[in-house]
């Protein structure tokens, strides 16, 4: 299994549409076999960001913040989805692998220019904070 987490200084980076990293695990038998960092190179937005977990074969996507489109595109490359996490990465995971990581499935934030950002989280211009 891949499990990918938008990622910035070692912390779940809080708007999926405007990562420029992800932390992406390899996991097998509930175990980290391996892991790497990979950039987004002008790939931002929701679409072009599905497409690229997609093409890592990516099965589980950790994040803070994620829109109504976003979710969608994921849904669409069949990527199971954690929103509203925060902390650091590699805590996050090994949260996830012992079945203790609760997300916060309203962190639906609308960054959009056009719309009104409504998530009624802490929030800043970095994105949603999830809580």
């Amino acid at each position: 299994m891949k499990v990918a987490i938008t990622y910035e200084n070692g912390e779940v980076f809080q708007h999926f549409g405007h990562t420029k990293h992800f932390k992406i695990y390899e996991i097998e038998e509930n175990k980290i076999i391996k892991d790497k960092i990979i950039d987004v190179k002008e790939k931002e937005g929701h679409g072009a960001l599905a497409g690229l977990l997609s093409l890592e074969k990516v099965d589980i996507l950790i994040c803070g913040g994620i829109g109504n489109g976003a979710k969608e595109a994921l849904k669409l490359s069949n990527i199971e989805l954690y929103s509203g996490i925060t902390g650091k990465c590699d805590d996050v995971i090994t949260k996830f692998i012992e079945g203790k990581l609760e997300q916060n499935e309203n962190a639906n934030c609308n960054h959009h220019h056009h719309e009104e950002h409504n998530c009624k989280h802490n929030c800043d211009k970095n994105g949603c904070s999830g809580k």
